[in-house]
């Protein structure tokens, strides 16, 4: 399956040991003025140590006037080298070559991080901010071209193997490159050639100072919007950056100027695997450098795929390093643990965008590498004594907390209440595009039985069951129910319920989804499916705020292409012969000819295990929905942190039969 992965190759005078590279992605890791830290150095070591053959370190503002994130790496003056050469040292050590990005936002800079200033090519508002975008002069580009050159050889000074000029995504190079954009009337505007003429002449200031240093350079291939640049200009301008004396191209999609456009650079799992192989391979078939290719390449599967296409010749992993570092050292069977799938949620890349830190939803270790390494990968160390563990819930934490425990040594089981093991995992895979998220639970509940726990469905824990069992530890892991929604007229349906049968509510029939989060979204989905008409009412300001941006863009649009309508400040008083009553930002609302009514008002944790537990008087440990109710991020965070402590703390004496 990995032939083609395994496979050494060459990108000029750099030897791969094999097909992979990690793709660029921020971490927010650095310190708030820009330098590298024993953190970001741990997280790009441990994905070193995944075994990919190189890694392209997050874009670093190459100018003081440009920086990206609070805590983004920074790289306009000589201070942040030696920080950047012990990362560059810590990457080295595992025979893993270091490529350093670097770029210049332009219009996409925001006044509100650090005061930067948004400049472009021509007068622009940037769609994310409302930001007004001055125009650059001539100075202002020889300037910002000399900061590149500048910033590429402090790259070269702290040890990096090449340099990757960011001309992707919606920043600056791509600025100039779209005409969308690009309205100047001078020799930076007009043609391609004209359009190209600022990133062509970075290159070549490049080339005559570091002409021995390897340069990539990112494109996106495709704009995926009308007016965006033809395939046919990008084929030309690849070429143009052979000519120049180019190493690589590292083809990209899309651009982060506004959330629309921006879920096609970093796709929700509604859009298609592999997806930019299409629009890379006509760039690949015309030039004879390497390329490497990104857009949604979750499985050895997929990476395989591309590269026996032809579309490129290397594959970048971002998100799905981000979920495991391991994923290389595992697609080529060197780790009997499966590979722990990114499931497209985006909250990674949600973060950044919110100015904090990286984080992943499967992975809850990103991040804390740097703290306990040994917890990285398996074998996990042993708990100092055996204990018996009682999980309550076989939904995503229980199971969490089982494979982690069974995995330090503890004997555990695991009991649930309903008849399936999984919990709210069967919620979450029931709209549409979102089955990718069951490898979520599966992974967790196979690593779980592959340690031999046992998981007993069907089981009421009793005081009297759990005395009998005996346990040293019971952990509550089971979860939240629905809230209530009181309303008068009506005996509103819960969403859930309507999410795992949909036949509840009949085809075409009149529906107020009372709720805009998540739940309410989804259930909406399912329903428009059914030809139901839909309207959403939300009472806060906003639709889904704890919705990554990306995935909340892209099903606002197909919840809006099929004719839901949305009111947010709302609130519902009553149904009354069929017609809901209620108000809109204080002004009266009323809904004729609603047949259903749905509610989706957020959850309470379930404690009903939570008595007969206490009168145990048993140590025992809430954890993720019973606790608070939340994401899967809060949930695994917190089951995580709860499996390594088992047994760390005051407990019981080891079991003697428990060998």
């Amino acid at each position: 399956m990995t032939s083609l992965l395994r496979q050494a190759g060459m990108i000029g005078p750099l030897r791969m040991k094999n097909r992979l590279v990690m793709a660029p992605m921020g971490t927010n890791f650095s310190t708030s003025d820009g330098l590298s830290t024993e953190r970001d150095r741990a997280y790009y070591e441990e994905r070193a140590k995944g075994g990919v053959a190189a890694i392209v370190t997050e874009a670093m503002a190459v100018s003081e006037g440009g920086r990206a994130h609070n805590n983004s790496l920074w790289i306009y003056h000589d201070r942040f080298v030696p920080g950047l050469a012990r990362l560059v040292e810590a990457i080295r050590r595992h025979d893993c070559l270091t490529i350093g990005q670097l770029n210049h936002r332009g219009a996409l800079l925001r006044r509100l991080v650090l005061n930067m200033e948004p400049v472009g090519p021509s007068p622009w508002t940037n769609p994310n901010t409302g930001d007004a975008v001055r125009p650059l002069d001539k100075a202002e580009i020889v300037a910002i071209q000399k900061d590149f050159v500048a910033a590429a050889r402090r790259l070269r000074q702290a040890g990096y193997d090449a340099v990757e000029l960011h001309a992707a995504n919606g920043y600056l190079f791509q600025q100039f490159l779209t005409s969308r954009i690009n309205r100047r009337t001078d020799e930076y505007g007009g043609s391609l050639a004209n359009r190209a003429r600022l990133l062509l002449e970075t290159v070549h200031r490049l080339r005559d100072a570091l002409p021995d240093f390897p340069l990539w350079v990112r494109i996106s291939c495709t704009e995926y919007c009308e007016d965006g640049y033809p395939i046919e200009e990008m084929v030309e301008l690849a070429r143009m950056l052979e000519a120049a004396g180019v190493t690589a191209l590292d083809l990209s999609g899309g651009t982060n100027e506004s959330p629309t456009l921006s879920r096609f650079c970093i796709q929700p799992p509604s859009m298609p695997r592999r997806t930019l192989e299409p629009h890379a391979k006509p760039i690949t078939d015309a030039v004879g450098i390497p390329t490497i290719i990104a857009g949604r390449i979750l499985t050895p599967e997929d990476a395989e795929a591309v590269l026996a296409s032809g579309a490129a010749d290397y594959v970048s992993l971002g998100r799905a390093l981000t979920a495991d570092a391991h994923w290389p050292r595992k697609a080529f069977g060197e780790s009997p643990v499966p590979i722990r799938l990114c499931i497209s949620c985006n909250v990674c890349f949600e973060r950044l965008t919110l100015e904090r830190d990286v984080a992943c939803v499967t992975n809850p270790m990103l991040g804390t590498e740097f703290e306990a390494p040994e917890f990285s990968e398996p074998p996990l160390p042993r708990a100092p004594a055996r204990q018996r563990i009682l999980v309550l819930g076989a939904g995503v934490g229980g199971m969490e907390v089982a494979r982690l425990a069974a995995a330090r040594g503890h004997e555990v089981e695991v009991w649930e209440k309903a008849a399936r093991p999984g919990g709210q995992i069967h919620l979450a895979v029931a709209a549409p595009d979102k089955e990718e998220v069951r490898p979520l639970w599966t992974w967790r509940w196979d690593q779980a039985m592959a340690l031999g726990v046992r998981v007993r469905c069907g089981v009421e824990a009793t005081e009297a069951a759990i005395r009998a069992f005996a346990p040293d530890h019971v952990v509550l892991a089971t979860g939240a129910r629905p809230r209530p929604l009181a309303l008068p007229g009506a005996a509103p349906l819960q969403a859930w319920d309507v999410m795992l049968d949909p036949g509840l509510v009949p085809e075409g029939a009149v529906v107020a989804v009372i709720g805009g989060g998540i739940v309410g979204l989804e259930v909406a989905e399912i329903l428009a499916l059914r030809r139901c008409r839909i309207t959403v009412l939300e009472a806060t300001a906003a639709i889904a705020p704890a919705m990554a941006r990306n995935n909340r863009t892209d099903i606002m649009i197909r919840l809006r292409a099929a004719g839901v309508a949305f009111h947010t400040r709302a609130r519902v008083d009553r149904l009354e012969d069929g017609a809901l009553h209620g108000a809109v930002d204080g002004a009266p609302l009323r809904l004729d000819g609603v047949t259903h009514v749905i509610a989706a008002v957020g959850a309470l944790p379930n404690r009903d295990a939570l008595a007969e537990v206490e009168a145990t008087g048993l140590p025992h440990t809430l954890v993720g929905d019973a606790n608070q109710p939340g994401d899967y991020l809060s949930v695994l965070r917190d089951a995580w942190m709860v499996g390594l402590a088992l047994g760390l703390g005051p407990a019981a004496e080891p079991r003697e039969n428990a060998a």
